[in-house]
């Protein structure tokens, strides 16, 4: 936040045409310097205005006016919920990526997030890619700069030495012009000399402000930096033939395929508003995964034998063709999960458990509509006929709801509650 305050604070200060000696970052403090008192005095009125999470001071150290500059407590923390926030979208993002059934990711605390993710087979790769932080920034490079006195530790201000993916150096102008937050998707793929790389597409924003930068510097060279874990690595650092619109950028340069996806995956999900690092792993094993899918089997099991055994005494003969009926409806269900390569887990147990609810539910307006009419005299064919007819519009009432409901669990929720409204939604239709 203090290094995007900082490129701010000089734009405004150049906007508002207040001269200053120079804006300098110290830790937590970004320090301007004047060399006049009404320029700084100007320059609090002004950047007061602009800059309601700062809070800005007036400091004089050995004769030099200073207009010293830091975040307000109040802003820090909300700067600190809305990062944690942002991590667990990305979070959630890269999970999707992986292709995770069922994810929990879920705040703990103030600066915790747990992560759930079962079935997953490589822990190894889902921490690598959960744990990374990979940005995109394209900036000038510095073509005017020595590269040699640089690296003898003279390196010209405004600009920073940056190391080369395939080996080498680069100056590189600190100006940030495109950052990662302009892409809207990034796809692996091959360019032209058939070499892995990664294809961006930006933002209308992002397309725009690439467009003017590739006019106004044909013939320049320009740095695609990715930055990961801090660390900042030059990718690719073409000369700009040409303008360049249509908000494709392609970044290829001594990467192999699986390193292409890896950072295509990164991008596409966007990059971690802080840093995270893992101060927990457990790794459930099947134990006591088998044992609570063994008790959610055994809690329908014994459901379903106490609803039977009920059902048989109280309709007695019809009792048991409502049994044979809710035996087969079970069975049209786990037939239909297993056509679909569903996992039952046990959000899906609790969706079967409550089919059979809703299945006996029918049965018992069906049988009850039957026993009315053999009490009015009617035969026992006429007696079904006419208990089947008259208990319907009830039974469609009630299921159509209990499936919009349905619906609703799985359109908008995620994770268990998807998977319990799925087993629900099948099960109202094999009902």
């Amino acid at each position: 936040a203090l290094d995007r305050y900082n490129a701010d604070l000089r734009s405004t200060l150049r906007e508002q045409r207040i001269p200053s000696a120079g804006i300098d970052r110290d830790r937590s403090r970004i320090i301007i310097k004047f060399r006049d008192e009404q320029a700084r005095e100007k320059a609090i009125s002004e950047l007061g205005k602009t800059f309601e999470d700062l809070a800005f001071r007036s400091e004089d150290v050995n004769g030099e006016r200073r207009l010293v500059a830091s975040i307000k407590p109040e802003a820090l923390i909300r700067m600190q919920n809305t990062a944690v926030q942002r991590n667990i979208t990305t979070l959630r993002n890269r999970v999707n990526e992986l292709g995770v059934a069922e994810p929990i990711i879920q705040q703990a605390g103030a600066d915790r997030v747990i992560v759930q993710l079962p079935g997953v087979q490589d822990t190894a790769k889902a921490k690598d890619i959960l744990g990374r932080t990979a940005t995109l920034e394209v900036r000038m490079v510095d073509e005017d700069g020595d590269i040699d006195a640089a690296l003898r530790g003279s390196v010209p201000s405004g600009t920073e030495l940056l190391s080369e993916r395939g080996g080498g150096h680069l100056l590189v102008k600190k100006q940030v012009l495109l950052t990662g937050d302009r892409i809207t998707d990034a796809q692996p793929g091959f360019d032209q000399d058939r070499q892995a790389a990664v294809h961006v597409t930006l933002d209308n924003n992002g397309s725009r402000i690439f467009k003017q930068l590739t006019r106004n510097n044909v013939g320049k060279r320009m740095a695609i930096l990715l930055v990961e874990k801090n660390v900042t690595e030059v990718v690719t650092a073409p000369v700009i033939r040409e303008e360049i619109g249509g908000g494709r950028v392609q970044i290829s340069g001594q990467m192999n395929s699986i390193e292409a996806r890896d950072v295509a995956l990164l991008l596409r999900a966007g990059a971690l508003a802080a840093p995270m690092e893992i101060i927990e792993e457990r790794t459930v094993g099947p134990s006591l995964g088998a044992e609570n899918i063994e008790r959610g089997f055994n809690s329908t099991l014994y459901g379903f034998m106490i609803v039977s055994v009920f059902i048989m005494i109280y309709y007695s003969a019809i009792g048991i063709i409502s049994v044979v009926a809710l035996a087969t409806n079970l069975l049209f269900l786990i037939g239909l999960l297993s056509i679909l390569q569903a996992t039952l887990t046990l959000p899906g147990m609790a969706g079967m458990a409550l089919t059979v609810g809703m299945a006996i539910d029918a049965n018992v307006l069906i049988n009850e509509r039957i026993r009315d009419e053999l009490r009015h005299g009617a035969t026992p064919q006429a007696a079904i006929h006419a208990g089947y007819e008259r208990a319907w519009d009830a039974i469609i009432d009630t299921n159509l709801s209990t499936l919009l409901a349905g619906l609703g669990l799985m359109i908008f929720g995620s994770g268990p509650i998807k998977g319990f409204a799925v087993v629900l939604c099948l099960g109202i239709l094999t009902t």
